[in-house]
């Protein structure tokens, strides 16, 4: 099998090096389609978290920064943060009870339950005992 030498970049006298602190992201959130189910404000929300981050991926801004830096609306930055929770991607410890800042954290990226896929029609019956009901 022939491997092809990596593209050229255009500018290959500026390739970038992490120098001091520097965050990153799996990339399979781009392969496993992560980016286009939380979409663009929590994909942004969670860059930030990310470039914040200490090396247990664990950051402190607080919604009202996290607003200002993004240019994103309060409502908007509360939403990002839901879909991030709601999709496992991040968690918080809030600093007290009842609050919504605290420390985020952003965890490995959930595994995506392999979905098995037939080109065999099932019939209602078949889905129904798949979904663990019996026949009468």
């Amino acid at each position: 099998m022939n491997r092809r030498a990596p593209p050229i970049p255009p500018r290959p006298e500026l390739e970038r090096r992490p120098r001091g602190a520097f965050g990153w992201l799996d990339a399979e959130l781009l392969h496993d389609g992560w980016l286009a189910e939380v979409g663009p404000h929590a994909t942004a929300t969670m860059v930030l978290l990310a470039l914040a981050a200490d090396r247990r991926g664990a950051s402190f801004f607080n919604r009202e920064r996290i607003a200002v830096v993004l240019g994103m609306s309060r409502h908007e930055v509360d939403v990002a943060l839901q879909r991030l929770l709601d999709a496992g991607l991040v968690d918080l410890r809030p600093w007290r009870v009842g609050s919504g800042d605290g420390v985020w954290q952003l965890l490995p990226i959930p595994r995506r339950r392999e979905v098995k896929r037939s080109r065999q029609a099932l019939t209602a019956a078949d889905v129904l005992r798949s979904l663990g009901f019996q026949a009468p």
